[in-house]
C-alpha cells in the first residue's frame, strides 16, 4: 500500500529489482523480472554494475561506472529510491545494492 501510494504522491521514485541468484539454483532473475516485476520497476543487473577490471565477481565499480549506470535508469542526486529482490532466502542482494547507493 505504502509503494502504491508513494509512486502517486511523491516526487521522483525509482524502484528497482535487484535479484541475483547463484548459478546453481537455476534461476534467472532477468527472465523472472521479464516475466513478472512491480509495474514501473526497473531491473538493476548486478553482473553488469560492477568492476569489471576486478578477478572477482560483483566488486563495487568506480563510482563513475555507478553513476552512469544509474542514470541509465533514470536516477539522479534526488530521486527517491525503493530496492528489492525475490530471493527464497527474504533478501538477498537488495541489501547489496542498497549499500552500493550509500557508500556513492
Amino acid at each position: 500500500k505504502w509503494l502504491a501510494d508513494a509512486l502517486t504522491t511523491r516526487g521522483k521514485m525509482r524502484v528497482l529489482d535487484s535479484s541475483w541468484y547463484l548459478p546453481k539454483m537455476g534461476r534467472n532473475a532477468k527472465k523472472e523480472f521479464k516475466e513478472r516485476h512491480i509495474p514501473g520497476a526497473a531491473f538493476f543487473d548486478i553482473d553488469q554494475c560492477c568492476d569489471k577490471t576486478s578477478p572477482l565477481d560483483h566488486m563495487l565499480p568506480p563510482e563513475k561506472v555507478f553513476a552512469d549506470y544509474v542514470g541509465n535508469l533514470g536516477i539522479e542526486n534526488d530521486t527517491h529510491v525503493v530496492i528489492y529482490d525475490r530471493s527464497d532466502f527474504g533478501a538477498f542482494s537488495a541489501p547489496r545494492v542498497w549499500w552500493m547507493f550509500r557508500v556513492f
